[in-house]
């Protein structure tokens, strides 16, 4: 049998199968893996993401995803968008000047107390007078002259916020309009005799970021609010200020020479100067809270108020802004001052204009910035230093994301 003949195909009929190597895949398939592999690289920043919203806290949804973006890689973007914001909504020069002051719930009525009749005795406000106390500590703040005439009525006058005490107040408070070309603007600011209280600072849940053995209550503790005369905010956070944090006796950020720096000694003195001391905080040290560089020294304002970066990464020293800052006057009592629409230069003239011969910034922002008096024992009846601080009187009275610092009658 005679095999058959078989003939190749053409060269050119014949199938080419690919190469391996030239194999590509569909597109589609592509941007399908891409997507999965961008979730998958999302899916950490989502669980943190989500941890920050049901951590407990007593901001809103909308500050705690702020800080959640500024902590998580963001700073630069969200502090572009906060200065952009300010700039926008910057109130304007001038307008019509106020005919009254807001009122100021958390002071005595005028006209009324032993405040009010030691005045009306006297004929009007002392400036300097002297008091027999119980204490060697015999004095009160001079009023605070006025910026813009004619004043307005109680423009600078102090008042006494605290009825349980007996003596001469703990805590005055007033309000002035501190700058002309803004004549609608009112500064709260607050007086408290260092002699007559003692002052505590309480970490919060959240600040200061550093290793903790306990945060302890996160608010003004109930056992002690029978004495509690005043509560007030803290400064930065530490990423932001770079600054120390000792509270307990114990350091548990270092103390950076120079810095703006709030301490309480043992024997109960409380003191605001730059840091000098090593970075352990002494053993005679209660607590320290550092927080940028002075912003008032010797009476006199820091001649660098001007320059940006050295107050801060998040709206350096220009933007208005609510800003809040604490001074200590020549007798050793402390000044605080907070006000809306400020640059630090403008605060710092608030409270060198108040008595403070040394003097730091604080928190700013609307969401930060908290002093709250309270009228009787047991934290009742508890008010804003201004009628326009954004956060509640009740703040200090629940647990808080924030350290700050208590004020009670010894």
């Amino acid at each position: 049998m005679v095999p058959m003949a078989t003939t190749s195909p053409p060269r050119s009929s014949r199938l080419r199968l690919p190469s391996p190597r030239r194999r590509r895949l569909p597109r589609r398939r592509i941007r399908r893996a891409a997507t999965i592999a961008a979730l998958l690289c999302l899916v950490p920043a989502l669980i943190s993401y989500a941890g920050a919203l049901t951590e407990r806290s007593d901001t809103s949804v909308g500050i705690r995803t702020v800080e959640w973006l500024r902590d998580n890689g963001a700073r630069s973007l969200v502090n572009r968008v906060e200065n952009l914001y300010y700039t926008l909504t910057a109130p304007a020069k001038g307008g019509p000047a106020l005919r009254a002051l807001p009122h100021q719930a958390g002071a005595e009525p005028a006209g009324t107390g032993p405040a009010a009749r030691a005045r009306s005795a006297a004929g009007g406000e002392p400036r300097a007078r002297v008091h027999r106390r119980r204490v060697s500590h015999a004095y009160r703040p001079r009023r605070i002259r006025p910026v813009i005439r004619p004043a307005l009525p109680g423009e600078g006058v102090w008042r006494p916020t605290f009825a349980g005490a007996s003596g001469s107040p703990p805590v005055l408070i007033t309000s002035y309009r501190p700058e002309p070309a803004y004549p609608q603007l009112v500064a709260g600011v607050a007086w408290i005799d260092t002699h007559r209280t003692s002052v505590s600072l309480y970490p919060g849940s959240v600040e200061p970021a550093v290793d903790l053995p306990s945060r302890g209550p996160m608010e003004v503790p109930p056992n002690k609010r029978s004495r509690l005369v005043a509560t007030f905010n803290s400064g930065f956070k530490l990423s932001d200020s770079g600054g120390g944090f000792a509270a307990g006796g114990h350091t548990y950020a270092p103390l950076e020479s120079g810095v703006a720096t709030i301490v309480r000694h043992r024997n109960g003195r409380i003191n605001i100067d730059a840091w000098r001391g090593p970075a352990t905080a002494p053993r005679g040290i209660v607590f320290a809270r550092q927080n940028l560089p002075l912003i008032v020294d010797h009476g006199q304002l820091n001649p660098n108020l001007s320059d940006g970066p050295e107050w801060g990464a998040t709206l350096g020293n220009a933007v208005l802004v609510w800003r809040s800052g604490v001074g200590i006057d020549r007798h050793g009592d402390l000044i605080y001052a907070a006000a809306n629409d400020q640059t630090v230069s403008s605060l710092a003239q608030i409270l060198q204009r108040a008595g403070a011969v040394r003097a730091m910034e604080l928190d700013i922002n609307a969401e930060w910035t908290s002093f709250i008096t309270y009228r009787h024992r047991g934290a009742r009846q508890p008010a804003n230093l201004l009628a326009d601080m954004d956060r509640s009187p009740l703040r200090y009275l629940t647990p808080d994301d924030r350290d700050f610092f208590a004020v009670y009658l010894r």
